[in-house]
């Protein structure tokens, strides 16, 4: 329950509005079902329908299942409807034929807006346009599938309008939030792509490529929403926030100077946070907490994911951020192709010993287009996406069994619950007096954790045993 609004949606839409185009949304983050969009339909009567995934949100990137079923679910009571549609996904491009098995006219390979507004301009304003001329265009003709060529990606942000937001019904996220969290957050980006070469990562709409937002106009959009809907929090949804040298230190200037600080979390890679100061920055600039691609404590596992970072520089990073204040979330991978029992329990002192705040576990995923897809491609068998966020399953050959790494996930939930708690016992003992709510749930959950762990623990050893 922790919902956000559809943000690179916002973006086409407030793209193709100052294009002319009048623009309808229908915001399926807070919907039950896919049919709720037929009265979307029949109230605005759109002659296009889009479905427009949020690339700025990571999950999308693992193409779900679930989310491949709902995409073609929309399209075919948009189809029934008698409207033309357009698809934008990190799967349809790279699942093309089964989107237009599936009532899809078109779909968009790549960055998305400019390509949208030329399809609009091709069917809506009856341009003279050739779509063999619009670049990342997909489409059917004569029982064969046409791609165009690709499009060049948008390298000066600061020219795309902020996203729509009086299209969204923020009042039911603010009340979601509250209820569910006591605070109201909402989402930001600041870039587009990621330079860097982790060989597990898929990189379908932007490639290899990064381009920032200049401080300035980040902080104005910033200024907005305070005036807007008044947040109490953002996410800055980047793959990795301020990465430009000099961007941090400008940006705690500018926000500081235009009175428009708004607490936040981003996320980050822990040898940039180790540049420029930049966790002071930072710190002055309202984060609260940072996420970082941990990934293994094993040196040899980040080496062999390509990842350019370093053990030390983890634990380092991690040290300096707690040192000033600033929450530490740490993104773990469990099964990458060689890594062992001893790699694992690498990972496990590295939890333990850097104490950070929350943690995410994953298990390697094979994702189209990547290095990592291509080594295990031959071992993938019929099941190639999860179902939804939480499957966990291994779809290639590791080195354990798939229940192993389910159990293992759960193994390192109930360790880090535990040390967790660990941690604030001291802190009470300590500081008896500032006792706090957080601090409370951490010893329960470690007395929790430490009834059902041992239980766990035999469940992961006779795993052991079993052969993929």
């Amino acid at each position: 329950m922790m919902p956000y609004p559809p943000l690179a949606t916002l973006y086409a839409a407030s793209h193709l509005r100052a294009n002319g185009f009048s623009v309808a949304l229908h915001d399926v983050m807070l919907a039950e079902r896919e049919e709720e969009i037929l009265a979307s339909i029949q109230i605005h009567r759109p002659k296009l329908v889009v479905i427009y995934d949020d690339c700025f949100n990571y999950l999308t990137k693992m193409c779900l299942t679930r989310m491949r079923e709902a995409a073609f679910k929309l399209a075919e009571i948009a189809k029934r409807e008698g409207c033309m549609v357009v698809v934008f996904s990190s799967d349809a491009t790279d699942q093309l034929e089964k989107y237009f098995s599936h009532n899809v006219d078109y779909v968009i390979c790549g960055e998305a807006e400019q390509t949208l507004t030329e399809l609009s301009e091709f069917f809506l304003k009856q341009s003279r346009h050739d779509r063999k001329k619009i670049a990342g265009l997909a489409y059917m003709q004569d029982g064969e599938i046409v791609r165009t060529p690709p499009r060049e990606v948008l390298k000066k942000l600061d020219k795309l309008p902020f996203p729509s937001w009086d299209l969204v019904d923020l009042n039911r996220y603010k009340s979601v939030w509250n209820d569910r969290h006591g605070f109201f957050s909402i989402n930001m980006v600041t870039t587009r792509g990621c330079p860097f070469h982790c060989n597990w990562c898929a990189k379908p709409i932007y490639g290899q490529v990064y381009h920032s937002r200049s401080p300035e106009n980040v902080v104005e959009e910033m200024k907005f929403l305070k005036k807007l809907v008044q947040p109490d929090h953002i996410w800055f949804a980047d793959d990795i926030f301020g990465l430009k040298p000099g961007w941090v230190a400008k940006f705690d200037e500018m926000v500081n100077q235009q009175h428009a600080t708004i607490p936040f979390k981003c996320l980050s890679r822990v040898d940039l946070l180790l540049q420029e100061d930049t966790i002071q920055h930072l710190k002055n600039a309202g984060c609260q907490t940072v996420w970082v691609g941990a990934e293994s404590g094993s040196q040899k596992i980040l080496d062999a994911m390509e990842k350019g970072t370093s053990v030390g520089e983890i634990y380092e990073a991690t040290r300096l951020l707690h040192t000033i204040g600033i929450r530490v979330g740490f993104f773990l991978q469990f099964g990458y192709p060689g890594e062992t029992k001893e790699d694992i329990e690498k990972t496990f002192r590295m939890v333990k010993d850097c104490q950070p705040d929350e943690i995410g576990i994953s298990v390697s995923y094979p994702l189209p287009g990547t290095k990592f897809y291509d080594r295990v491609k031959t071992e993938l068998g019929e099941k190639q996406n999860w179902s939804e966020s939480g499957d966990l399953a291994m779809m290639f050959v590791g080195e354990y069994s798939p229940d192993y790494y389910k159990i293992l996930h759960r193994v390192v939930h109930k360790r880090f619950g535990i040390w967790r708690g660990q941690h604030a016992v001291k802190n009470i003992l300590q500081h008896p007096l500032k006792i706090t709510k957080r601090a409370l749930r951490s010893v329960g959950a470690m007395v929790f954790n430490s009834i059902t762990l041992p239980y766990e623990l035999r469940k992961l050893k006779i795993s052991e045993q079993l052969t993929h």
